[in-house]
Formats: C-alpha cells, structure tokens, sequence
C-alpha cells in the first residue's frame, strides 16, 4: 500500500506521496525529492556516501527508513548554506584539491561538518577516525586531511 508522509529536510517540510513505506531515505531524497547530493554506492551503510544529518547526528541515509523520519530534522549537503553558496568545508575541499570523482565528497563533506562541530580542535588521529566510514578511492585521502586542516586552522585564527 502506498502512503503519504511528509519530511522535514533544510528546514523545510516536503511531501512524500505514493510512498511505499520501505524506501530507503537515500531513495526518497534522490528520487522522489530531487536532492540528488547523498550519493549511493554500496546500500550497506559502509561507504559513507550518503551521509546526512538526522536530528543531528551523521547517518547514512541508506540506512534509514525515510517513512521512520517523518518525526526528525534532516539536513543534507544541498541544506549546509541556506543561500547556496559553499561552506568553509567546501571550499577548503576544493582549495586543497580534495575532490576528484567527486563521487564520495558529499559524504566526507558531511562528515567533516559533523566532526567539526563537535570537535572544533581534533586531533589527527580523531580526524581519520571520524572519516574512517567514509571511502574514498581517488584522492588517497592526503588532500581531504590537507582540507580538513585547513578548515581547523582557519576558524582557530
């Protein structure tokens, strides 16, 4: 039976008709809502490229029933700047040449925004912690560390 729910996503509600109650909320951003930024590679919670924030914590959206959210606040990397424009994340991926494929860079996007607002000084070894769910297979990660870094020094200025 298809059903209708609605979710909250960028601070804004949207609503899901025709549903069936098993979608994925990777699914339903990409397909159904047109936020194409989570990205899916492996549908197992494994690669971190579907990375969003629900209630405030990273999840991979694959994970996720989209039809258990409707009661949450999810953000996705389409929603880290209300007017569009890039975040210091972002730009810091592109200054340091973090991004290849691009492929995985929402996810890691995400994951570093997490990170940082949680931990505003991590050390090197809590910062490839925190990036060990996501994978990368272009960059060898030398730049999005650089990136990450970056980030780290110049919001400590």
């Amino acid at each position: 039976m298809n059903e209708i729910y609605t979710l909250k996503i960028n601070g804004t509600e949207h609503q899901v008709k025709d549903a069936w109650v098993g979608e994925s909320l990777l699914y339903v951003l990409r397909e159904r809502l047109g936020l194409p930024g989570a990205k899916g590679a492996c549908e197992q919670g494994e690669c971190g490229s579907c990375t969003v924030f629900l209630d405030g914590s990273a999840v991979c959206s694959c994970l996720v029933l989209a039809a258990s959210a409707t009661e949450s606040d999810i953000a996705t990397v389409e929603g880290l700047q209300p007017d569009g424009s890039l975040t210091d994340v972002q730009q810091a991926f592109i200054d340091e040449g973090a991004v290849q494929c691009g492929f995985c860079t929402p996810g890691l996007v995400m994951a570093v925004h997490h990170l940082l607002d949680e931990n505003p000084s991590p050390s090197e070894l809590e910062v490839k912690e925190a990036l060990s769910g996501n994978i990368c297979r272009c960059t060898g990660y030398g730049r999005i560390f650089a990136a990450v870094d970056k980030v780290i020094a110049d919001r400590n200025k």
